[in-house]
């Protein structure tokens, strides 16, 4: 079993942290600081709360002046690289939100986020007064560095997961497609995922307003259709109209032929595995672009069913083509999805439209 990221806060990591502190301010206490952080609850706290304790914990024992402790930790910043160092950026969203500190908070931010990443931090001074965060993130769209430019579009991404959403872009995304307008053809891949990320997000609540934007980056550039394309997964995914118009995906009603989905074994326990096998005709004619899944409404706990869809292919066939394959499908829990007994719906999509369909009867395992 993989070790849990919140494990790299062990010991060891915060006492040589505190060395590096007191290489540069030597009256750091390094004992009373990993002491005051390793405590009888440190075990049970997650990730992301053991991150808010070591910044807040820092904020006790570094300068009690908030500009002179940042000035700690900028001198150590080139030693401190790495996803461990998001507390980092942390203890400016903790202790930097005052007025008088604010533009030496988004220098800090910059900063940081060269190192670790600021995403999250970035979030609280957004949430405060958002007009002028983002016209910070306009001038670190055209930053020379990479990381920088990254977090203009990952800092103000609506749905961040594991980030506090922003209801404001959700509600008007225009402020972030301005900033992304400018980073559409970032020669980084880091910063175009984030790009095609964002609008993703965007597409969840703004469909309309994302395809406005992919009709109009088409073709510009090889690095725009390969981020409009990313940014509409989730509209491909469920099969909107306009988004598998706008890929070029064939739109008929009667596409396919001789279409089932097969189940072996259809009745087993949690944690066991099945094999799923399609075969469907597609009909003669001219050549096709399909997308063809397999979705599980998976029963949740309330009872109701979610549905998940997975990728089998995706691909040009000529008419008249038949697919058959096989595919091994567990049922083990997982951190993003729990099962519970009962009968799941398994159907064949082939460009979001339903084929054929199969049903498994799940229990539990004892």
């Amino acid at each position: 079993m993989a070790t849990p990221l919140k494990d790299v806060y062990d010991e060891g990591f915060l006492l040589e942290f505190g060395r590096r502190i007191q290489s540069v301010y030597p009256s750091f206490d390094i004992q009373a600081f990993v002491a005051s952080i390793v405590d009888e609850s440190w075990e049970a706290l997650a990730l992301k709360a053991r991150t808010r304790r070591i910044s807040t914990k820092l904020g006790q024992f570094l300068p009690e002046d908030y500009e002179s402790a940042l000035d700690v930790l900028v001198n150590i910043a080139d030693d401190c690289i790495g996803f461990p160092y998001l507390f980092f950026p942390d203890f400016v969203e903790v202790y930097g939100q005052a007025e008088e500190h604010w533009e030496r908070s988004m220098s800090a931010l910059e900063l940081f986020t060269q190192k670790s990443s600021s995403e999250f931090a970035i979030r609280a001074f957004l949430l405060r007064d958002s007009t002028r965060v983002m016209d910070r993130m306009m001038a670190w769209a055209k930053h020379l560095n990479e990381h920088v430019r990254r977090l203009a579009s990952e800092g103000c991404r609506p749905r961040l997961p594991w980030a506090e959403s922003l209801p404001m872009f959700r509600e008007n995304p225009a402020p972030v497609l301005a900033v992304l307008e400018l980073l559409k053809e970032d020669p980084s891949l880091y910063v175009r995922k984030s790009v095609a990320n964002n609008l993703n997000d965007i597409s969840k609540d703004h469909p309309e307003a994302v395809l406005e934007v992919s009709r109009r980056w088409q073709g510009e550039h090889p690095h725009t259709d390969w981020v409009i394309r990313h940014a509409c997964r989730t509209l491909i995914k469920s099969a909107h109209p306009d988004a598998l118009t706008l890929f070029g995906y064939t739109q008929e009603t009667d596409l396919t032929v001789n279409s089932s989905i097969t189940i072996h074994p259809n009745v087993l326990s949690i944690g066991e595995a099945c094999e799923i096998q399609y075969d469907l005709a597609i009909r003669p004619g001219d050549a096709a672009y399909i997308r063809v899944e397999y979705a599980i409404d998976f029963i949740k706990a309330n009872g109701k069913a979610s549905r998940k869809a997975f990728l089998l292919a995706n691909k040009i066939v000529p008419g008249g083509a038949r697919l058959v394959a096989n595919r091994m499908h567990s049922w083990a829990d997982l951190t993003t999805r729990r099962h519970y007994s009962g009968e799941h719906r398994v159907v064949l999509l082939v460009n979001g439209r339903e084929v054929a369909e199969h049903h498994v009867m799940l229990h539990k395992s004892y």
